[in-house]
């Protein structure tokens, strides 16, 4: 191994796998009164699994953040398929458009969508201009509902961005020699540019689905009591409820999910797999 490497993974152990070990040993010990007893214990993962509201908030939170990732499959692809299709000029200008927002602050960026899902906000004035409501829906905000849209709407760089990329990926020379079997416009994304894209899909998906899974602030914010998640059930453990240990074994459940989840992307969007 050249010593570049054993720098790098030098580093990688010292910042990254070292705290993360220490951090998830902590989902083997235990409070009491409020003090951490550091004696190796799975009454965490056994709490964990015999309590139904943990069980229901788990799965609840890993639905919504299939349905966020769905919705942003369908709104990413299409926004990326269009700024694709436009000339070089904009595209790079529509490309750096949409990554602008991942440089602002994520909490500016919700409380954004607060303004937008408000009784008061952008989209109930849109609705009430275009009579489709005679008053304010109130429904809007501080519930799931209102927790689906804002991560939609958050984290919907994360998908366009790499499926943009799998589209500027296809040589032109496989489009013209569609054209010249005579495959027609449709034809031609169903059989070579859909195919040749959806590893950008599965990666941006990836993203999605792991960032709204573990997620607090947006819930914090804009769910309410109707909105609890399981992201909000952790920081609960480790603010208020002052249970670390907990809190470190409900993240080892997560983690484990979302690991699941990176390695399904990276299976999928093998082309060797896929054979």
């Amino acid at each position: 191994m050249r010593a570049e490497d054993c720098v790098l993974w030098g580093f990688a152990a010292l910042f990254i796998l070292i705290p993360l070990a220490s951090f998830l040993v902590y989902g083997f010990f235990f409070v009491v009164d409020n003090s951490v007893v550091y004696r190796p214990t799975l009454a965490n993962f056994a709490e964990i699994l015999s309590n139904d509201s943990y069980r229901t908030t788990f799965f609840k939170t890993l639905r919504m953040a299939l349905e966020v990732s769905a919705i942003n499959l369908v709104l990413g692809y299409a926004t990326a398929y269009f700024i694709w299709l436009r000339p070089p000029a904009w595209r790079n200008f529509l490309v750096i458009a949409l990554a602008v927002p991942l440089l602002m602050s994520y909490i500016i960026k919700i409380y954004a969508m607060r303004g937008v899902l408000g009784t008061n906000g952008l989209l109930n004035s849109v609705l009430l201009a275009l009579g489709i409501v005679d008053e304010p829906v109130s429904a809007l905000l501080f519930n799931l509902t209102a927790v689906r849209i804002t991560l939609s709407v958050v984290l919907l760089p994360f998908m366009v961005l790499p499926i943009y990329i799998s589209l500027e990926r296809i040589p032109n020379s496989v489009l013209n020699a569609a054209a010249d079997l005579g495959a027609g416009e449709l034809q031609t994304f169903a059989r070579v540019i859909l195919p040749l894209s959806l590893p950008g899909g599965i990666v941006g998906a990836m993203f999605t689905f792991v960032l709204a899974s573990g997620d607090f602030l947006a819930p914090e914010l804009v769910g309410g009591i109707e909105g609890f998640t399981y992201g909000r059930l952790i920081f609960s453990q480790f603010g208020l409820a002052f249970n670390w240990p907990l809190g470190a074994a409900l993240s080892i459940l997560l983690m484990i999910v979302a690991l699941a989840v990176i390695y399904m992307a990276r299976r999928l969007g093998n082309p060797r797999w896929q054979r």
